[in-house]
Formats: structure tokens, C-alpha cells, sequence
């Protein structure tokens, strides 16, 4: 498989001019830091609420038999999605820049697990998040360039938290596992809020679950699918090829790991869209 695939500025034009992977988003954003959210306190002890996105979690997120987690979307009531609301503008409203790092993190993560359901609950019934293309720009797609809340007085995205705060600031590979993106082909939507306590347990829990799982890695024959996260976010996972094997066998279980060792280069990506809609 060769990932990362470096397109000439005209075959880039030709590309985009014929809507060829738009919605896949083959050109994944790179990390780029917004520097004003490197700031923290790292003397405070502050500890930030998030019962009531854990109880939304705990009411809304379900196993499904076929290995994914599943939210109810048509099940939310009109008081939950209220509580969702009230969560997410009570997270907005707190001077977020003045808490410590791991209260950030869990923060940050679970603003963007919010966020991401409620525009799905405002436009749903929908079959795939990249219906709903509200993002700015011509051959933007989906929800995630769109501003969708403001947080000491900037103006932020889900690319922003995502690409521009989480990955360039943590600079943890494991932050892919823990943001979900409201896919069947994405790491699970935790049934648990993170808080700075469980954030580092639950994000290794996380990647041992999606490795393990044919979402994330699936031997067929003697083929190895791998998530195409692993193919948009490479410079996370190790920069090449190598470098995602090795990330794979931290968290692979021995069957799977041995496969792994076997293997020189991994033979395809894939990625399914559909809503995690129960």
C-alpha cells in the first residue's frame, strides 16, 4: 500500500475540479498549532464538570453485536438535547486557557465529541456526516471547517480543535482514537466522558479496541486492511509505512501482532462513512 499520496498543484486542481475524494478527505488537514491555546495553568487545580455529557454518553451510546458503538440519535429527547446544549455553552463560557493540561485535554476531547453530535442531531435524519455541508469554501464537505462555537472570544471549528489544538499541542497519536467523528469507520464515541483522571487509560484502552477490531485493522487472506486514518494522519503513526506497523503492534493483540511482524507493508485502506446511528 502506498499511503500518503503527494499530488502536483495542477493534478491537485484536476482532482479537486472532479470531486474526486472530497468527502474521503484524501488532503487530511495537518497539524498547524493555533499558538493562543498552548497556554495553560499548570499550577491550577480546577477540575471541570462533564456529568452531563456522561450521563448523555451513558443514556444515548450503545454497543452494536458488530463490534461498533451506536448513538440513538432519534431516541434524544427534547430535555437531553437541551442538557446537550447547556453542556457544550457552559464549556464555551470557562476560561479554559487558565486550567491545567490534563483537564485541556479531557476538555478539548469532549467538546468535540459534543459538538459532533449535536450538529447531527440539528440535521438529522441524515445516512453520513458528510451530508451535512455546512462548511465554508467550494469543495468543502461535512460540518468540521464550520465555526460552531465561540470560546474566550475565538471562533472554533471542529478542524480547529481537532488539527490546530489537539494534535499539534499533545502531539499524541492516540488523540485519534479519542475523537470520533460520528462514523462507523471511526474509533468508538466512549460511553464515558473523559475527565483529566481517565483520559490517558481511556485513550490506550481505545486504541487497543480499534486495532484489534477489523475497523481498524482486518486480515483477509494474506491482505491486511488497515483504517485509512492511518493513511490521512500518517505523520502521526511514525511518518511511513514502518512507522504505522510499529504504532499497530504497541496496541495489536499476539495473533494479530504476529501477522504484523510478518509483514513488510501493509496492502490497503478503507473507511466506511455511514452514520453511527443505532
Amino acid at each position: 500500500m502506498r499511503l500518503i499520496f503527494r499530488a502536483p498543484a495542477t493534478l491537485l486542481l484536476i482532482i479537486l475540479l472532479s470531486g474526486f475524494g472530497s468527502g474521503e478527505r484524501l488532503f487530511a488537514p495537518d497539524a498547524d498549532l493555533w499558538e493562543r491555546w498552548q497556554a495553560h495553568d499548570p499550577a491550577s487545580t480546577a477540575v471541570i464538570d462533564h456529568s452531563p455529557w456522561d450521563g448523555f454518553l451513558k443514556r444515548h451510546v450503545v454497543a452494536d453485536p458488530a463490534g461498533a458503538n451506536l448513538v440513538r440519535y432519534a431516541d434524544v429527547s427534547t430535555e437531553d438535547r437541551l442538557l446537550l446544549d447547556n453542556y457544550i455553552a457552559g464549556l464555551a463560557g470557562l476560561p479554559v486557557s487558565r486550567y491545567g493540561r490534563d483537564e485541556q485535554l479531557a476538555y478539548w476531547m469532549n467538546l468535540y465529541n459534543a459538538l459532533t453530535v449535536q450538529v447531527v442531531l440539528t440535521h438529522y435524519p441524515v445516512d453520513s456526516i458528510r451530508d451535512i455541508d455546512i462548511s465554508p469554501g467550494f469543495f468543502s464537505d461535512g460540518p468540521w471547517g464550520k465555526k460552531l462555537v465561540t470560546i474566550e472570544g475565538e471562533q472554533v471549528s471542529l478542524n480547529d480543535i481537532e488539527h490546530r489544538i489537539l494534535r499539534p499541542v499533545w502531539r499524541d497519536p492516540r488523540i485519534h482514537y479519542g475523537v470520533n467523528c460520528a462514523s462507523i469507520g471511526c474509533p468508538d464515541l466512549r460511553r464515558d466522558a473523559f475527565t483529566a483522571e481517565n483520559t490517558d487509560a481511556a485513550l490506550t484502552a481505545a486504541a487497543r479496541d480499534y486495532v484489534n477490531d477489523s475497523r481498524g485493522v482486518s486480515v483477509e487472506g494474506d491482505s491486511i486492511m488497515v483504517s485509512r486514518i492511518y493513511d490521512w494522519f500518517i505523520a502521526d503513526f511514525g511518518g511511513d509505512e514502518a512507522g504505522v506497523i510499529a504504532h499497530l503492534l504497541r496496541y495489536a493483540e499476539p495473533e494479530l501482532a504476529a501477522i504484523l511482524r510478518r509483514k513488510a507493508a501493509l496492502d490497503d485502506t478503507r473507511y466506511d462513512w455511514s452514520l453511527n446511528d443505532r
